[in-house]
């Protein structure tokens, strides 16, 4: 018999439900089962759940037809569990390395007692780490000592939570325990082991480490009538008593919690809708009247005067406390808000004045790359606006020195310029693939749309934080700037789940696919020939491109390739297309090779989605280009000559040479060698790519600009569906061009 069942409820957790799940398979105990209760999460869970189910055969996925809420998926693990001991965890905690093995050793230690109690500590996204408060109570001096709960009532006070306990399966079958729907399922559960176990053991071991969302993560934390449900489950706690005799002492106790429960949901903000206030404290009155025991005395210290006023019934009592409580607050805030705005010498008056106009509901700002000109998903999604919305106005915010690669015909204004600020007052919808300046205000009815540039390799936004070497970055000014996001476009599952984690935030993720590579699904013939003719390509020419990506700890662009030599070594029917990163001005490295005639800078070039149409295939590195390249499904060779730095420095998210979109080099010489054999585009890399392609490429169909106008300009609910991966077209290659033309006898 398996020693551990480990049942992990899931719903809307693709961000963090993999760090959970490898916490609990790289522990050192291994006599464990998983039973992953998919409970019909409407995001990448269940597929998530599958993958490490065909990995790992101690994960059973179980996958829920409707969603039935938290406490039902956990009853429909417990009803397939096989361990003689059932632990709980959230799907978006961890369990800390070793606590199976120290669970199982004080198990044994005490000879298995129906409950055994551990402990755990708050993780914070911005790096802290808070132990329970109450962990003293976990402290014995005989670590091996077994309880009943007389002997330490106290632990009643512990957070109301059941995955912080190991319970033996036969004793939660004898008790009769089971997960009640709703809100509050831990306070029955929860109460009813407590009372009920013969024997109670002790782990003064930190074991989970229970996630604190910024923003959401928290059903609790939702305003909602949903939170009446709290008088059902000590409905069900009550009659669980009354069913049993002998556990009538406990009445006085539990009388405390539930009323100490009540007034926690009273005076928590962001729970109770006002207008439901004074309808839940008449009901937990009602409570309180009923259920008093004889004699009960109200604990001593603050609360005192509150369970008089539950006693009386007075809820204006109650709310005038409340009220004053609030008052002063309200004057701290002010005199921080006050504090906040006489720092904000940046943002000029003309602007502040601005921000009290009317928004424009048909006018739209679009900036990319800082200003840098009119490209990317921003680009894309400007261009099928004009098609499907031509009513909306639309400006490029574009800095003074770039307006020149502005296209003719593109209104644009310059960052900084009263048109520039008046316009950011005033735009009902605000498009950006980074952030806009931190002095933008949000006002009320703007819709900020973050498209992001990129699929993330490297680490990103809070992760940066495990990598002080890479980054100056203030990370709570970043956060203020995620805040003003309404929707976070995503070309992957992937994507979404690296950007809920390191943007935390309470925007709305849009799975549509990125808009910028529309064009590498649609694009034809024509297009691809049209740009290398523009590019002055020979049409029998194999052209390479290479795209490195930015380093950090590299001032300007240093060209990881002897390019003049590469370019010599593979002969004169190949050509080398180099592109820098945009961070980098330019480099005189170049010159040298560019003078061959067989390597052209195309650093400069506005569009990068044109230099993947006419290249045969990419050399890079380490950049994000892989990701989008991948769709036309042409050759990738990954040239990974400082991996080692890379991904120490910087941070990866995954191994690239372990799982590369193609064929893998460590160095100039062996690149050389590769393109002069057929590696470069082998069964084995046509292999890697497809699988590559089949992660990263999930969304990107063709329709991705259309999905977001009409989902964000539009405000249609749902979006369009996605074409079937096997049905999808791509743009077609150089070579199929040049086959096409030949049998067709076109130019």
């Amino acid at each position: 018999m398996t020693r551990f069942t480990l049942v992990v409820p899931v719903y809307r957790v693709q961000s963090y439900l993999s760090e959970c799940l490898d916490s609990v398979l790289g522990q050192d105990f291994t006599d464990f089962e998983v039973i992953a209760v998919d409970d019909c999460s409407p995001d990448g869970s269940g597929e998530l759940l599958d993958a490490y189910a065909a990995r790992d055969e101690r994960v059973r996925a179980v996958h829920l037809p409707e969603n039935v809420g938290l406490g039902l998926a956990r009853n429909a693990g417990l009803e397939r569990a096989r361990g003689d001991y059932v632990l709980f965890l959230d799907s978006d905690d961890t369990l800390t390395p070793g606590s199976l093995r120290a669970v199982a050793d004080r198990l044994a230690e005490t000879a298995d007692p129906d409950v055994l109690i551990y402990d755990y500590a708050r993780t914070y996204w911005d790096g802290r780490r808070r132990r329970n408060q109450l962990a003293h109570l976990l402290r014995l001096p005989d670590p091996r000592t077994v309880l009943g709960l007389a002997d330490r009532p106290e632990l009643l006070d512990l957070l109301q939570i059941v995955w912080n306990k190991a319970y033996r399966r036969d004793f939660v079958e004898r008790a009769g325990l089971r997960f009640p729907p709703g809100f509050y399922e831990d306070a029955p559960w929860t109460f009813g082991a407590l009372i009920s176990a013969r024997g109670i053991a002790l782990l003064d071991r930190v074991c989970v480490e229970y996630r604190q969302h910024r923003t959401g993560g928290n059903i609790l934390g939702t305003v909602s009538r949903r939170h009446f449900d709290v008088f059902d489950q000590y409905e069900r706690l009550f009659a669980f008593v009354d069913a049993r005799p002998g556990l009538a002492g406990w009445r006085p106790a539990l009388f405390r919690k539930m009323a100490d429960h009540y007034l926690t949901i009273l005076e928590r903000p962001g729970r109770l809708p006002p207008d439901a206030r004074a309808e839940f404290f008449h009901r937990a009155a009602a409570d309180y009247a009923a259920r008093r025991p004889a004699g009960f005395t109200p604990p001593p210290g603050s609360a005192r005067y509150k369970y008089a006023l539950l006693a009386r019934g007075s809820y204006a009592a109650l709310a005038g406390a409340g009220l004053a409580v609030k008052a002063r607050a309200s004057v701290r805030r002010r005199a921080r808000g006050a504090a906040r705005q006489s720092g904000r010498g940046a943002m000029s008056a003309y602007y502040r004045a601005r921000l009290h106009a009317p928004l424009d509901e048909n006018l739209a700002v679009f900036s990319a790359y800082w200003g840098r000109g009119v490209a990317c998903n921003p680009a894309a999604i400007d261009a099928e606006l004009a098609r499907l919305a031509p009513h909306v106005r639309r400006v490029w915010a574009v800095r003074a020195e770039h307006a020149g690669r502005v296209p003719r015909g593109v209104e644009h204004v310059e960052v900084g310029s009263r048109a520039y600020w008046s316009a950011l007052a005033r735009a009902t919808y605000l498009v950006n693939n980074v952030n806009f300046a931190d002095a933008v205000v949000k006002r009320p009815g703007q819709i900020h749309l973050q498209t992001h540039h990129g699929t993330p390799l490297k680490t990103m936004g809070l992760d940066q934080r495990k990598y002080p070497a890479s980054t100056r970055m203030d990370f709570d000014r970043l956060l203020a700037r995620c805040d003003r996001w309404d929707y976070s476009l995503s070309s992957n599952r992937y994507s979404t789940a690296v950007w809920e984690r390191v943007y935390p935030a309470s925007y709305t993720s849009l799975e549509t696919g990125y808009p910028r590579n529309d064009v590498l699904v649609n694009a034809t013939a024509a297009d691809v020939r049209r740009v290398r003719r523009e590019l002055g390509l020979r049409d029998d020419a194999t052209v390479l491109l290479h795209l490195p990506t930015h380093r950090e700890y590299q001032s300007e662009f240093v060209p990881r390739l002897d390019l003049a030599r590469v370019a010599a070594e593979l002969g004169p029917d190949v050509t080398l297309l180099v592109r820098g990163h945009y961070f980098y001005a330019g480099s005189e490295r170049l010159d040298g090779a560019r003078a061959s005639g067989r390597v052209l800078d195309v650093s400069a070039h506005p569009r990068v989605e044109e230099l993947y149409l006419a290249a045969d295939a990419l050399i890079t590195d380490y950049s994000s280009a892989m990701f989008d390249y991948a769709l036309l499904d042409r050759p990738i060779v990954i040239l990974a000559d400082d991996w080692d730095v890379y991904s120490a420095v910087r941070g990866t998210y995954f191994d690239l040479t372990a799982e590369p979109p193609g064929a893998v080099v460590r160095s100039e010489d062996a690149l050389v060698e590769l393109l002069g054999s057929d590696g470069w585009h082998d069964g084995a890399a046509t292999a890697l790519r497809a699988a590559f392609r089949r992660r990263f490429c999930a969304f990107d169909d063709g329709r991705a600009a259309e999905r977001v106008v009409r989902r964000v300009f539009l405000g249609e609910r749902e979006l369009l569906p996605f074409v079937p991966y096997e049905e999808r077209r791509r743009a077609p290659s150089p070579a199929e061009v040049a086959a096409l033309a030949e049998r067709t006898g076109t130019a």
